[in-house]
C-alpha cells in the first residue's frame, strides 16, 4: 500500500500581508497597579480598496485577535496571552497562533528594557482603522473614543 506524506496543516493565523500592513505603536505607561508597563497597540490602516469596508477591517482585526488568544473588552478581566512576546537581542516580536509569521514591534527608549524586566505588555487591538502616521494627540483621541465605544480588545502579552 502506498502512503502519501502528510501535508502541513493550513495556517489559520494571519498571513504576512495582513501582519505587514498593521499599524503598530509601543509605549510605556502606568498599568492598573500604578507601576510602569509596556503597551502595544495594533490597528488596521485605513482601507485602500472597495474591499476594505469597516466590516471587513473589523473581521480582519478580530481574526488577528483570535490568533493571539482570548482578547477581551475594556470592562472584562484582562486575558493572559502567555508566550506571544519574544525578545531576540534588542528586538521584540509578537507571535500569532496558527501563523509561522511574527510581527516585529517598534522599539522605544526603555520600552524593551521594561519588556525584559517585567516579561509582559498590555496588548490593545483596535477594531477601527488608524493610519500609522497618526500624531500622538490623534492616537490619544482614538484610544479614548474607541474605549468609550467598546471598540478595543485587550490582553496581557507575556514572554515565555
Amino acid at each position: 500500500m502506498l502512503t502519501r506524506p502528510l501535508a502541513p496543516a493550513p495556517s489559520t493565523g494571519p498571513g504576512p500581508s495582513l501582519l505587514f500592513s498593521l499599524s503598530t505603536w509601543t509605549w510605556s505607561g502606568p498599568g492598573p497597579d500604578g507601576q510602569d508597563i509596556a503597551h502595544i497597540l495594533l490597528a488596521h490602516p485605513p482601507g485602500r480598496t472597495s474591499h476594505d469596508t469597516p466590516s471587513a477591517i473589523e473581521t480582519r482585526m478580530r481574526h488577528v485577535g483570535a490568533s493571539l488568544g482570548p482578547l477581551v473588552g475594556a470592562h472584562e478581566a484582562i486575558a493572559d496571552l502567555n508566550g506571544c512576546l519574544r525578545v531576540i537581542s534588542s528586538r521584540v516580536l509578537l507571535k500569532f497562533g496558527g501563523s509561522r509569521y511574527g510581527l516585529r514591534l517598534p522599539i522605544r527608549p526603555g520600552w524593551t528594557d521594561l519588556i525584559i524586566r517585567r516579561g509582559r505588555a498590555v496588548l490593545i487591538l483596535g477594531l477601527d482603522p488608524l493610519p500609522q502616521s497618526t500624531t500622538a494627540s490623534r492616537l490619544d483621541t482614538y484610544l479614548d473614543t474607541a474605549r468609550e465605544a467598546d471598540r478595543l480588545l485587550f490582553g496581557l502579552a507575556r514572554t515565555p
